[in-house]
């Protein structure tokens, strides 16, 4: 699977390494942070184009909206975001709605687990979404 992650901080570098380990292809991007294990894009938008599925782990719902502005545009019809971010109500529901109006599917899911489940890929997805 194409995946692009977006937010490779102490949760999402781990997380996407677990991804990149059972062999998907991810594309990553990151404002701080540049793992060396990661296929690295210039931009958050460069990161999503082509992407079946989109990971965004971000630290407040301030810069996932922010974040979201700009990858939303440059996602492929049909695919799905999905937000690992533990943010408040109202960005995670702005961000679905902008996600569905592009013709993207959003899924809103926080884990539980801590970098150390992270590290490990056993996290706990919590997850909200349309059935479909």
């Amino acid at each position: 699977m194409k995946i692009g992650f977006i937010g490779l901080g102490n949760m999402g570098a781990p997380m996407a390494a677990n991804l990149v380990k059972a062999g998907h292809d991810v594309v990553g991007y990151d404002t701080a942070a540049h793992p060396d294990f990661l296929i690295m894009a210039v931009n958050a938008a460069e990161a999503v184009r082509g992407a079946e599925v989109v990971i965004t782990m971000l630290p407040n719902g301030t810069i996932l909206r922010a974040v979201a502005e700009e990858i939303i545009p440059a996602m492929d019809p049909g695919a799905v975001l999905c937000d690992c971010s533990t943010v408040d109500v109202d960005s995670a529901r702005a961000v679905a709605d902008m996600a569905t109006t592009a013709g993207a599917s959003a899924l809103d899911a926080p884990v539980s687990g801590g970098v150390g489940g992270a590290t490990a890929g056993t996290l706990t997805f919590m997850v909200g979404g349309p059935d479909a």
